[in-house]
């Protein structure tokens, strides 16, 4: 079998909620293949099924049916400690809401994800990564800081580090703007095309912010469970 040429595969993937005696289909038959280094924005009304997707690409979810293919592994057919694993290494996620620890600083914060990896030369390596990262966002001289002194596109930015910091394949973000003004947005627009450039990492984004989708490579729409290219 020659090796799969994407990085990311999503065959035929349905999903499905019992409700009472009715069955609820949130997605239906997803085909996506998303390559090395891409960026994607995933575009749709409220309640299409946006997020839905975006936590099965990450494992936080699971299919109803098909098959999810993340660098040549079928996700599927993984244990949850396999998936853990998957998620902690390869994956990161930025939500809406930063979900920072209060009682940590900003370096601190970062570092979280470091501490379940099995991986000790990236363990020893990552608060200098960290600083180079946080440096790189603006925040070099709020290290020590803890969240309620920074500003939420601040705590954004933190945020964004702290996904990146195990050097995953691929990075999620769940309508990364949506809760900040609009200068504090086009910051962190600017901050996620150029850490996609610059750090080759693959980038999916689910958002309502049109001007955000705009500037990824590649701009689909989820509409009544189907995914397709945006008009």
């Amino acid at each position: 079998m020659s090796e799969q040429p994407n990085l990311l595969n999503l065959s035929g993937v349905s999903k499905r909620y019992e409700s009472g005696a009715a069955t609820v289909t949130v997605l239906r038959d997803i085909l996506l293949e998303i390559t090395r280094g891409e960026s994607v924005a995933i575009i749709g009304p409220s309640g299409s099924g946006k997020s839905t997707l975006l936590n099965i690409i990450g494992t936080l979810d699971h299919p109803s049916s098909g098959t999810v293919t993340l660098d040549g592994r079928d996700l599927t057919r993984l244990d949850e400690l396999e998936l853990a694993r998957v998620r902690n290494g390869q994956i990161g996620f930025i939500f809406q809401s930063h979900h920072l620890l209060p009682q940590c600083s900003v370096l601190e914060n970062v570092l979280v994800p470091t501490l379940a990896s099995p991986d000790k030369g990236l363990r020893n390596s990552a608060p200098d990564r960290a600083k180079r990262l946080l440096d790189k966002v603006g925040l070099g001289e709020r290290l020590v800081h803890r969240p309620g002194q920074l500003s939420g596109g601040e705590r954004q930015r933190v945020a964004v580090v702290r996904a990146l910091i195990n050097q995953p394949k691929i990075l999620l973000a769940d309508e990364p703007t949506g809760a900040l003004d609009r200068v504090s947005a086009t910051t962190l627009a600017d901050l996620l095309v150029q850490l996609n450039k610059d750090e080759g990492v693959t980038l999916i984004v689910v958002t309502h912010a049109l001007d955000l989708a705009q500037r990824m490579g590649k701009v689909l729409e989820l509409r009544d469970g189907r995914l397709s290219d945006a008009k």
